[in-house]
């Protein structure tokens, strides 16, 4: 697959995403398989599971706070204008102890995002949505996309900050 030059300032859908809303700004197929990148609107607690995949990971935090989970080391606080890398294979995750957050995700080489896509839905209206009754995706096809794409889980999502 090669890349091609490209520019991606024209509107993105907006997604539903596991109770989160993203926007693909740059997939895959756009960048020959180099990276991915997309922003990420996350309410208060959002956590994914303590995972690892094939690809570096890297967030950026536009607005809000989070508390970043990598490796072994203590967990940190990330505020507006801090960065975190993940490299492949090494367990992490994030929680977002804000109201609310904006970050950017970068996979490096590109692939994260298709776990985004893949369980996500067409966002109805461009905000988060309201906290579901129950699961909005079934366990069993969360465990089908993340085996087919390499996601490992090392344990649950950090607990809420009290």
């Amino acid at each position: 697959m090669s890349a091609q030059a490209h520019v991606a300032n024209e509107r993105v859908e907006p997604l539903w995403f596991l109770g989160t809303l993203a926007r693909i700004k740059l997939d895959g197929k756009q960048t020959g398989g180099r990276f991915a990148l997309w922003d990420g609107e996350l309410p208060h607690g959002a956590s994914p599971p303590l995972h690892s995949h094939p690809q570096d990971e890297t967030f950026y935090v536009l607005e809000g706070e989070v508390t970043a989970f990598l490796g072994d080391d203590d967990p940190r606080l990330c505020r507006a204008g801090a960065v975190a890398f993940a490299p492949a294979g090494v367990p992490h995750s994030f929680r977002v102890e804000s109201d609310t957050a904006r970050m950017l995700f970068l996979s490096t080489p590109a692939g994260i995002e298709e776990y985004v896509t893949e369980l996500a839905e067409p966002a109805e209206w461009p905000w988060l949505q309201p906290p579901p009754d129950g699961p909005r995706v079934s366990p069993e096809r969360i465990a089908e996309v993340e085996k087919r794409l390499g996601m490992v889980r090392h344990g649950p999502p950090p607990p809420v900050a009290q």
